[in-house]
This record gives C-alpha cells, structure tokens and sequence, in this order.
C-alpha cells in the first residue's frame, strides 16, 4: 500500500506534520488504524497511547470518520461542494482554513465521539461500558462529574436504570485523538481547528436525552426506569448544518492567542458555533489549485429554487435534460407468512445534469 501524509490519512480529522496511511472503498476515504500504528514511534502523547494500549479503539475511531463522511455527504449532497472524499480535492480543502473545512472537522469529531461512545454502550471496548447513574441521576464513576439534566420526568414515579450512552468517554477519546497535537499550538488555523472539533463534539454530548420505560401491572406506567441515550447521528448532523450556515469568520485577537470576529459588530461565536479564518473557493467549476471539482455533469432540479435548483447548482450555465428508462418493482402484494412479492415496471425519468 502507498504511504501518503496525514492529511487525509489520520482520517479527515486533522491536518498535521505527523505521517500515516489511508486506503480508499469506492470514494471513501477511510483510516486505517493499523497502518497509522505503524507509524507510533514518530506519535508523541496520548495518541501514541492510543495506539500502543487500545488497538480496538482505534477501529471505532475509524468507524466514526466514517459515520462522519456519511453525515458529511448526505448535508451537502444538493449544494455546489457536496464533500467529496475524492483524494486530491479532500487534501486541498483540508489544507484551507473555510467554513467547509470547518464542517468537515467538526462532523468528524462528532462521528469519532458518537461511535466510542455506543462502543462502550454495546460492550465492544473493554476500556469503558456504558453509564450508569445512582438513585439521585449523577453518574458513576471516576471520571463521573455532576450535571443538570433538563430533561427528567415531571410525572409520576422513576428511577435511574438500565445502561446509559457514555458519551463522556467517547468526548474525552476523541479529543485525545484529535486534539493531542496541536494543543501547544496557538497560531490561527490551529485555534480554529480546536474550536470547531470541540463544537462537534458538544453537538453530541449537551443534547443527550433521557429516555424512560414503563413498568407496572397491565400496561400501566407506575414506575419508570430512565437512562441517558445520545440523539440520532442525523440530528448532530443537522444542528453542525445549521452552524455551518451561520458559521463567523474570525481574525487573531491581539495576544495571538485567540481569536475575534471579524466585524466589530458581529457577535462573538459561542461555543456550538463553527467558524473559520479564509473564504471559500468558487466551487462552479473545477480547479486543481483549491480542490474544486466543478458542477459540470451533477443532477439538478429544474424547479426547484434552492440550492439544489439547476440555476444554482449549474452557477447559471444552464444544464441539459433527458429522459431516462428504468425498471422499478412495482405491484408488491404480501404472502403469510412471510414473502413479498413484486411485478418489474419500466418507468421513465427526466434527469437534469449542469453544464
């Protein structure tokens, strides 16, 4: 296998002088945990810890870059850059600094920190389990801190119970992972690197919620047992999309230490903000130098308004129609017990494809 820089290698996560290997599944880009464990003599810190002592995470790590590119994908898959993993373009938008870096950064810290977390949920990490809380709701063990939960039963009877999402070992293993190497850096890239990949982490881990089952004679809810459980990966990445689309650019504070908006009146991003230092390219037509693969040949809707609408998508150079025969089943009858059955139809379709 060819040896390559981390900058795709150590998955998406991160742009950084350490080396590593990546290998490719159709357009994916995928890290592979023990080509990049290989390399642990030139790792310093607690991600040559992480190689060295917990191999089996870093298959879940890998696991959660590609939750992440998934998620990645599925946001942008109407939109002139629709997060390609396709090597030479993902390597020039890594090396930028833009909202659409952010997003990548961000996705993927939260991927790395879901999939560690439901790890130690279904027992795949000797290194953790799930969370489990005492009577009064704060967890245990000795990472174990106190919070609020917002989100408890108001009604009847409950107990905390069952085997909660231990979305704090998954937070802190991938800001291990991600974060260990810049964390003695304090240039702007890098300062924005660690302020988005902690905002996709928080995605997951302050919008946990507590779910509850009933226990009780003949259906009745008498008592509940309730656990913590982390939201579906398609609402982070929802929320992510929301912050990418009110992303702030930020310039060096003075110090060099931190970083402030740009405008002097705009707001200082909070914590679940994504931000980012450099504009993004033109994405309408291709262009080795950023990493733009152009438009040139997507599907388009040609009534939509939006931005999956020809007239966006295709930057206003119009786009070409045709008509297209498929077979589809069709007709699908159920048999008891238990078979589906289906008749083939030929449909037609009308596909848009841009200049």
């Amino acid at each position: 296998m060819e040896m390559r820089p981390v900058l795709v290698a150590i998955c998406l996560l991160l742009v950084t002088p350490i080396t590593g290997s990546f290998w490719t599944v159709g357009s994916q880009v995928v890290m592979d945990p023990l080509l990049v464990c290989k390399k642990t003599r030139r790792l310093r810190g607690k991600l040559a810890d992480i190689c060295r002592k917990e191999p089996s995470l870093l298959k879940e790590i890998s696991k959660g870059v590609q939750v992440g590119t998934r998620e990645c994908q599925h946001q942008f898959r109407n939109r002139r850059w629709n997060c390609t993993t396709v090597r030479r373009s993902l390597r020039k938008v890594l090396l930028r600094d833009t909202r659409e870096t952010g997003f990548l950064n961000a996705i993927t810290a939260a991927g790395v920190t879901y999939a560690v977390t439901r790890a130690c949920t279904m027992g795949d990490l000797v290194e953790c389990s799930c969370e489990k809380m005492n009577s009064r709701g704060h967890k245990l063990g000795k990472h174990s801190r106190k919070s609020r939960i917002k989100d408890l039963p108001t009604e009847g009877e409950w107990e905390w119970g069952g085997c909660g999402d231990n979305v704090n070992f998954g937070f802190r293993k991938s800001r291990d992972f991600m974060d260990a190497p810049y964390r003695k850096r304090s240039d702007i890239k890098t300062l924005v690197k660690l302020h988005n990949n902690d905002a996709g982490r928080l995605a997951v881990r302050n919008f946990m919620r507590t779910e509850c089952k009933c226990h009780g004679l003949s259906g009745s809810c008498t008592v509940r047992t309730c656990w913590r459980k982390m939201p579906s990966f398609r609402e982070i990445g929802n929320r992510l999309k929301e912050s990418f689309d009110g992303a702030a650019k930020v310039i060096p504070s003075n110090d060099g230490h931190n970083f402030i908006p740009e405008g002097s009146t705009i707001k200082p991003p909070g914590r679940f903000d994504l931000i980012y230092s450099e504009d993004s390219p033109d994405f309408c037509r291709a262009n080795r130098k950023t990493g733009s693969l152009g438009t040139l040949g997507r599907q388009c809707n040609a009534t939509s308004p939006g931005v999956e609408g020809c007239e966006l998508l295709c930057c206003g150079r119009g786009y070409d129609t045709k008509i297209v025969k498929e077979k589809v089943n069709c007709q699908c009858r159920f048999k008891w017990c238990c078979e589906v059955t289906c008749n083939t139809c030929n449909v037609k379709r009308t596909v848009n494809t841009c200049r």
